[in-house]
């Protein structure tokens, strides 16, 4: 079965030691570290900076046997200086990382492109692969033009990240994918939400906490996941008010009980 990993948008309001406690209590392989605030005003643990935490995080994930998928999450607005965020690039790398999420989030063209090529070799540095996901509510927000901003910047070492619910929103579907390699798809992100889309004004709410566990909605999340190869490991990012009142570890619980009996099924379902 694909590994699977618990992104932290998931679960939110655990701090980076309780979300590696949870995605274990969940039967998770990996977690997605938020290090880096999406955009001002987001609030996080911060890490970067703080080497006793970092040391108790390597030291929590050697204990439960976790590994960190991803770190992120880097917008590129007008407001990006790049450099700025070597930091935590290094912290990503010496947890072990090996993915940087990251969103096009600037309408001034040039300059996305200058700011995703930097990023791309600062990362590529470090071991890291930038992936360029497409959010319905951002600039690049569909699948075309994370293709396209990638193909304009031509790193040394990028990828794509698809999520299954800004495919459905932002007008796609599953048989897009196979228009590009698939070498692209390091991992992608799961979620699940009803068939019908809200008004495009209702996108980013829906996106940050009313998603479905896996399984639980109406998307087409087997042909989701037949679009990429039967081993691309899944970030299960949901995070839902409906459990707003569990704890984090029984919200990951919940999420990763979900998500392995949608993997099963569509396994066995495989030719």
């Amino acid at each position: 079965m694909r590994s699977i990993s618990l992104a932290h948008l998931t679960v939110l309001d655990a701090g980076p030691l309780d979300l590696i406690d949870a995605g274990a209590a969940g039967g998770f392989d990996a977690i997605g570290l938020r290090i880096v605030p999406p955009l001002p005003g987001d609030t996080i643990v911060p890490v970067v900076g703080d080497i006793p935490l970092q040391r108790r995080i390597k030291e929590r994930l050697a204990a439960t046997g976790m590994r960190i998928l991803d770190i992120e999450a880097i917008w590129l607005s007008p407001q990006t200086a790049v450099d700025d965020l070597e930091p935590a690039l290094d912290v990503g790398a010496e947890l072990g990382a090996r993915h940087v999420l990251t969103v096009g989030f600037d309408v001034e063209s040039a300059r996305l492109l200058d700011n995703f090529g930097r990023l791309c070799t600062l990362a590529n540095a470090r071991g890291l692969r930038p992936m360029l996901e497409f959010i319905p509510y951002a600039t690049i927000a569909d699948l075309g033009s994370a293709h396209e901003l990638l193909r304009q910047a031509a790193p040394r070492d990028a990828g794509l990240l698809v999520d299954a619910l800004h495919l459905s929103r932002s007008g796609g579907s599953p048989a897009d994918i196979a228009g590009y390699d698939p070498g692209l798809f390091s991992y992608i992100h799961l979620c699940d939400a009803p068939a019908a889309r809200p008004p495009a004004s209702g996108f980013r709410a829906e996106a940050r906490a009313e998603r479905l566990y896996p399984g639980l909605g109406e998307l087409r999340l087997d042909a989701f996941l037949d679009a990429f190869a039967p081993d691309t490991p899944v970030g299960v990012e949901a995070p839902s008010t409906a459990f707003a009142s569990c704890s984090p570890m029984e919200r990951a619980r919940r999420a990763g009980d979900a998500t392995r009996q949608l993997l099963a099924r569509n396994a066995a379902a495989r030719p």
